[in-house]
């Protein structure tokens, strides 16, 4: 594949910013190619064509770490080896989520409603679930554990079952966190566009960081615990389709995915402090 071509996970490890340009790159092009040749269904192929092109380095990414996990005794360092991954696949994460803002921001209202048509449905659905009732006679620190548990979960089945396949969870989660990121840029835009005018730009300029800064205090950790959960189902997928469970260093391998896990699990709880107890108090 040319895509396979262009980066590896060795140098993806090295300039893992450079990541973050590809991944922009990736989902504007998927949205480009989406509104010419799919534009009725732009919301969904656009996420199909970016998880396309992350697939490769993706899936080396997760060869490389199964790989490291039979050459490697020390958890500690194998835990500092896979955590190089985890931030290079956080730079892609950031350029794909980013593009998505940029996109909404500056597509036209019409193209904006077939561009984020399914995340902006929903969108509205999690906030009706937020003011319904459901989970009722949960604490709400609960229930949005128990809801990110879900998205870990799918995240994990999706890697163990189609080796990189979390990534399409985690490209979904993008295009909705940018539309969330992109309207709530949109709309303060609009009325410090209708109250100073378009002469302050550093107002706008505050709009876009305080847009990023809300979702991003809890959702960074957030995002990372699926990528730890995602590497995790990722090894244990490649170690099956290799045979390696006949090796004996299989148990080590069992191991440091219940570490990730565990790591993962415990990112987990942080965000759900962070967007209960945190994030309402700043915004």
């Amino acid at each position: 594949m040319v895509l396979e071509s262009l980066i590896n996970p060795l140098s993806a490890e090295k300039r893992p910013w450079e990541m973050f340009f590809i991944g922009f790159a990736y989902s504007s092009v998927a949205i480009l190619l989406s509104l010419w040749i799919f534009r009725d269904e732009t919301s969904l192929i656009m996420i199909l064509l970016t998880v396309m092109a992350s697939l490769p380095i993706v899936y080396n990414t997760m060869k490389l770490e199964e790989g490291k996990d039979l050459v490697m005794s020390k958890e500690r360092d194998l835990l500092k080896e896979h955590s190089k991954a985890i931030v290079f696949l956080m730079f892609l994460f950031f350029g794909i989520t980013i593009s998505f803002v940029a996109w909404y921001i500056f597509l036209p209202p019409e193209t904006l409603n077939i561009v984020f048509d399914k995340q902006t449905t929903t969108i509205q659905a999690i906030n009706n679930q937020v003011s319904g009732n459901a989970f009722q006679q949960l604490s709400t620190f609960s229930r949005i554990l128990l809801n990110n548990i879900k998205v870990l979960s799918f995240a994990i089945l999706f890697a163990f079952i189609y080796g990189a396949g979390a990534i399409f969870i985690l490209t979904w989660n993008a295009s909705v966190i940018g539309a969330a990121i992109g309207n709530f840029i949109r709309a303060n835009l609009g009325e410090y566009a209708s109250s100073i005018g378009f002469a302050k730009f550093s107002a706008y300029f505050g709009v876009a960081f305080l847009g990023l800064l809300r979702y991003s205090i809890h959702g960074i950790p957030e995002i990372i615990a699926y990528f730890y959960g995602g590497l995790a189902g990722g090894i244990i997928s490649v170690a099956i389709i290799n045979k390696h469970y006949k090796n004996e260093k299989f148990h080590h391998i069992v191991f440091d995915v219940s570490e990730l896990l565990i790591i993962s699990i415990s990112f987990l709880l942080v965000a759900a402090f962070l967007e209960v107890y945190v994030t309402p108090l700043l915004f």
